[in-house]
């Protein structure tokens, strides 16, 4: 039996979770649910506990790239997302990195602020 040299990747994790990477509350992952037929996580049947995949993340990644970074009606992201999903992904990778830059930019002005 093979070991998992990776131990910190989990296989499932829950909508608590989910909702913490991203800053939403669980009641709006559970409404993309319902707004996003893409959108299924595993329902552990005992006691109806979701369980998302990473798959599942990408995909509440892009919804919420479309719809709260990029301002975008759920209509109009479920319509893009149904169409061109490899566009949309793109396009929420490279915005990501551009946010991500422009956070370091700004910690890089304070920082040379603070030296004047």
């Amino acid at each position: 039996m093979a070991l998992n040299p990776n131990k910190d990747v989990k296989l499932y994790y829950s909508i608590k979770e989910v909702a913490e990477m991203f800053g939403l509350s669980e009641s709006t992952l559970r409404f993309w649910e319902k707004k996003f037929p893409q959108l299924k996580p595993k329902t552990v049947s005992s006691n109806k506990v979701r369980q998302y995949t990473s798959a599942d993340i990408d995909l509440v990644r892009q919804i919420n790239s479309l719809v709260k970074v990029r301002g975008f009606r759920l209509d109009s992201a479920r319509k893009l997302l149904t169409q061109n999903p490899s566009g949309v992904d793109k396009n929420a990778e490279i915005l990501e990195r551009l946010i991500n830059v422009r956070e370091g930019l700004k910690q890089l002005k304070q920082q040379l602020g603070d030296m004047e």
